[in-house]
């Protein structure tokens, strides 16, 4: 069972934003998973050794304060990605990368005010992670993506064919 799921019942809605508080938001489910992503270009772009990033569904996602700014940034896959920003302290609070598009934010994991409740579910992309990085033994690890069907529980995979159902255009 995911680490995800497992606390779910106790700790949802939960509330994050960026570090002046004007941009506020909640997570008002369990995320689909939790990439924790060790590729040369998140590291880039955290500054840190890896981003960890909760993927939930746009409309699980309630802003409370404030609209943050959508600022396109290049990928790996060259297809970019849209990172929400607060307009005043610059924090990125999620991301929408083209494969997903809008439906799908990746919400960064530390922005949320107990980011203690979303541990990864996964480690991606380790074949560039830092040597000194230690990964837990208990966690899944791939050198690079992986199959969602392997990974994912059942409800999540079930979530994401109903988002993306929705999202699909009618029937000519």
């Amino acid at each position: 069972m995911s680490t995800v799921m497992a606390d779910a019942v106790d700790v949802y809605p939960l509330q994050g934003g960026c570090d002046c508080r004007a941009v506020r938001y909640r997570l008002e489910s369990p995320p689909l998973f939790v990439h924790c992503c060790h590729c040369r270009w998140c590291q880039r772009e955290s500054g840190a050794s890896f981003a960890l990033n909760a993927m939930i569904e746009a409309d699980r996602v309630t802003l409370l304060a404030g609209e943050p700014e959508l600022v396109d940034t290049p990928s790996a896959s060259g297809k970019g990605q849209k990172i929400a920003r607060c307009p005043q302290c610059r924090i990125a609070l999620w991301s929408n990368y083209a494969g997903a598009g809008t439906s799908v934010r990746f919400v960064r994991v530390g922005t949320l005010d107990e980011p203690d409740h979303l541990p990864p579910d996964i480690h991606i992309f380790t074949a560039s992670r830092q040597p000194w990085v230690v990964l837990s033994p208990g966690t899944p690890a791939v050198p690079a993506y992986y199959d969602r069907k392997l990974y994912w529980p059942a409800d999540s995979l079930a979530r994401r064919e109903a988002m993306l159902a929705k999202a699909a255009p009618p029937p000519a």
